[in-house]
């Protein structure tokens, strides 16, 4: 049954909310200000059509805009999306009592996404290819997407393509795609088996120029060229669907504020260093040491520091830093920390920092819920929180990626 209902601000997911007789209703594609007819569904909604506009509505980038999950903000004026994600990191340090002066934000262009995860499904009508719709395991199948690169977004048919011979019929499969410097790097989970006949099939594909490589569950079908990225002119190595930072401005703008921060600081530990995002750049001025779980990631770092001429020594340690943070008598032996986790953030690694005497520390994070959280750990140790920076990383998203640098 419909109704209608007044959207009175943005919930940190991006969706409208509504307070109600029956209680807080979040509405997805609304803004602040308006009113929308609904229908429930819990305490969730779908917009069943907007009754009075917000003067912040824009018309969406995107015609798959509020079917495909993708985006959420592609509705609100752009100085005022920016905006709301500004506030977004200084409401988080404010409700963890982190003062903080909160600089603008660094706003990253739309078609800058290098990497995407899209879904396919083999039907007797063809491929459909796009992203998952919001709440739903339903595929929105989609012809265009403005924030991934055109290398990506141009290449969709071919991604078509491939689904049709990679994956088994009425089986959806996930197709990952990272927009290298040198090619796409494309990594299918979910093929069928892997005969001749399949992999004579994937094998052709060989001949497009702008693929990279082809991995298909956990097999690589084939190499033409290493897939590399620029790391500040150090090449970075990621191995088949690992994580890469999202935009190159935006890493370069987040690396920027970390070696601005770190100086000449030495040695450096980075922590939960991937395959080496800032560890390939600091050891530009400093000797490393790099912690990360995942053992591919380390060896492409090392394999990354090895081709790197002129980089100072740079140590890899392979170890699970949540079960296992590097303790405070570890931390003292360095003159600067980077950490870079997970969305869930580091709260014991956070708390071995403040117990140790480490001069300055930089964390990058893209949760400002535990970034505040893991802030208020290192303050009340006795650092001082210097800077923060925003990334619009996530352009359309509701994410926000940020900066922040401590000294003691």
């Amino acid at each position: 049954m419909s109704e209608t209902v007044r959207i009175g601000a943005l919930g940190h997911g991006g969706d409208g909310i509504a307070e109600t007789a029956e209680g807080r209703l979040y509405v997805p594609y609304t803004l602040p200000g308006e009113t929308v007819a609904i229908e429930r569904a819990g305490n969730r909604a779908r917009l069943l059509g907007v009754e009075a506009a917000s003067p912040l509505r824009v018309e969406p980038a995107c015609r798959h805009f509020g079917t495909c999950g993708g985006c959420a903000l592609q509705h609100m004026q752009r100085d005022a999306y920016l905006a709301w994600k500004h506030a977004q990191v200084a409401k988080a340090l404010a409700l963890a009592g982190v003062a903080a002066e909160v600089e603008p934000i660094v706003a990253v262009p739309a078609a800058s996404r290098r990497r995407a995860v899209l879904t396919a499904l083999r039907t007797r009508n063809g491929v459909l290819l796009g992203f998952q719709r919001r709440g739903s395991n339903d595929i929105v199948a989609i012809e265009e997407c403005p924030v991934l690169v055109p290398a990506i977004a141009s290449r969709f048919g071919m991604l078509r393509r491939l689904a049709e011979i990679a994956l088994r019929p009425k089986r959806p499969g996930r197709i990952a795609v990272l927009a290298a410097d040198n090619g796409l790097d494309v990594t299918v989970t979910g093929g069928g088996r892997a005969d001749a006949r399949l992999l004579s099939a994937l094998g052709a594909l060989a001949a497009d120029p702008g693929l990279a490589r082809l991995t298909v569950d956990g097999h690589e079908i084939f190499l033409n060229r290493r897939p590399e990225i620029d790391a500040g002119g150090a090449v970075l190595l990621p191995p088949p669907a690992s994580f890469v930072q999202a935009s190159a401005a935006a890493e370069d703008a987040m690396a920027a504020a970390v070696a601005a921060h770190v100086g000449d600081s030495a040695p450096v530990l980075d922590l939960f260093a991937g395959s080496g995002t800032f560890s390939l750049r600091l050891a530009r001025r400093a000797p490393m040491t790099a912690v990360e779980g995942d053992a591919a990631l380390l060896a492409a770092l090392a394999e990354s520091v090895r081709r790197a001429p002129g980089l100072r020594p740079v140590t890899t340690r392979r170890r699970d830093l949540f079960r296992n943070p590097v303790s405070a008598a570890e931390l003292d032996s360095f003159g600067a920390v980077v950490f870079d986790p997970p969305a869930a953030g580091a709260r014991a690694q956070a708390e071995a920092l403040a117990a140790s005497r480490v001069p300055k520390v930089a964390a990058v994070s893209c949760n400002p819920a535990t970034l505040a959280r893991d802030a208020r750990i290192l303050v009340d140790g006795g650092y001082r929180l210097e800077r923060v920076l925003p990334v619009d990383q996530f352009v359309f998203s509701a994410e926000i990626e940020a900066v922040a640098t401590f000294a003691r």
